[in-house]
């Protein structure tokens, strides 16, 4: 049992906990050329076993409180090590090899005005319906409830919440200009029209 800070069982107790941390090092030192030939094995690059290499050794010191004394070190390292390569190799799966940019280049993303515009005009046509409406029409249309459940959470008939999404709909449909609900989002993809061939 370790005494007070100071007293001689302290200071003998330090050493032995250097001395552990010494020996685990020591071990893992002795390690590395086994490492590096494993690494080398995964990678068949010597830049990259070097790296590997050292990734997992920077894992196994952060973590050497974890490694359990008497078990096989050598084998816990191999597994860091072999763990770090397949992240590393699922990472490099995802990315694209583009060191001068012509991929990048080739990326464009298409306009987002006519969609915040079009959101805008529905938000402003939400805001002029009455209450109950926009509420009914919102949790059937928007938070995918039944109508049952609607006029459970509105506390009223199913034929009213029935009524109200409709009105809801039919008004929002007015304010927004529009005869059917794709069209109020004109400009965008159109059906394409029917075509007699004779």
């Amino acid at each position: 049992m370790m005494g007070p800070p100071g007293t001689a069982e302290d200071e003998a107790a330090v050493p032995s906990k250097v001395g552990k941390v010494l020996n685990w090092r020591d071990s893992v030192v002795q390690l590395i050329p086994a490492l590096r030939a494993f690494a080398w094995s995964l990678s068949h690059n010597s830049s990259d076993a070097d790296d590997l290499v050292q990734d997992t050794l920077i894992k196994a010191w952060t973590n050497r409180d974890k490694f359990e004394p008497g078990t096989n070190l050598r084998a816990w390292l191999f597994t860091i090590l072999r763990n770090t390569y397949y992240t590393a190799a699922v990472r490099r799966r995802r990315e694209v090899r583009d060191e001068t940019g012509k991929y990048a280049a080739t990326l464009s993303t298409g306009p987002t005005q006519d969609w915040s515009l079009a959101i805008r005009a529905l938000q402003a046509a939400l805001a002029q319906l009455p209450d109950e409406h926009r509420e009914a029409l919102i949790l059937v249309g928007a938070a995918g409830l039944t109508y049952e459940e609607a006029a459970e959470v509105c506390g009223c008939a199913l034929g009213t919440i029935k009524s109200r999404v409709n009105r809801a709909r039919a008004r929002l449909l007015k304010l927004m200009e529009a005869d059917e609900a794709m069209d109020t989002f004109a400009g965008e993809i159109r059906a394409p029209e029917a075509v007699d061939i004779d």
